[in-house]
């Protein structure tokens, strides 16, 4: 899983016990993290992980934002890819259904959902998941307002539960889900 690192160009420590958290909540679920299943993904000593993380909470929401930050930038270099050539909606709308086909079936894409799940039963990751829907509300933002759609910011909620929703689902089943079409069917709704 590649990712942000240091000035010097080398993964933190920090970074490489985050990465092996997303890693083992993506393969075991959240109820299977474990400190020495940690440990044994990042190659560092248990201290060194209670050291950066004294607690599970602050470890599981440190790691939601890194995911979330990589997230939105790796979409917000796919947007700029496009941004110039002028898309339409519906062409937009195929985009994004490409994009989502192009996602992995595996742990790195499990991991962010069991972590929005974890974070519906343990009150000290509500302001972390809230900061990671911020960060793709706000690229829906930039989106929508790139395609001259009016008022992006009552769309954008809408429009990233929809493509959350279909990504899950697709996860779910383990099949293609058709998204050009229902987010068509939302932005021209929108449009009134």
């Amino acid at each position: 899983m590649a990712g942000p690192t240091s000035r010097a160009g080398v993964v933190t420590t920090r970074d490489a016990i985050l990465r092996a958290t997303l890693k083992v909540v993506g393969e075991q679920g959240v109820g299977g993290l474990t400190n020495r299943r940690i440990v044994a993904a990042a190659g560092v000593s248990l201290g060194t992980l209670t050291y950066h993380f004294p607690s599970q909470t602050e470890l599981l929401r440190e790691a939601m934002l890194l995911f979330a930050e990589e997230e939105t930038a790796k979409l917000a270099g796919i947007v700029e890819g496009y941004r110039a050539q002028g898309l339409s909606l519906e062409q937009a709308a195929t985009v994004v259904e490409h994009v989502i086909k192009q996602l992995p079936f595996g742990t790195d894409e499990l991991a962010p959902h069991e972590l929005y799940l974890q974070a519906a039963r343990d009150p000290g990751l509500h302001e972390a998941s809230a900061k990671c829907f911020a960060a793709y509300d706000e690229l829906a933002i930039t989106i929508l307002t790139a395609l001259g759609l009016p008022d992006p910011q009552r769309v954008a909620g809408p429009v990233v539960a929809l493509i959350a929703g279909l990504q899950l689902r697709r996860l779910a089943t383990g099949t293609d889900v058709p998204a050009a079409e229902p987010l068509m069917m939302l932005l021209h709704g929108a449009r009134g």
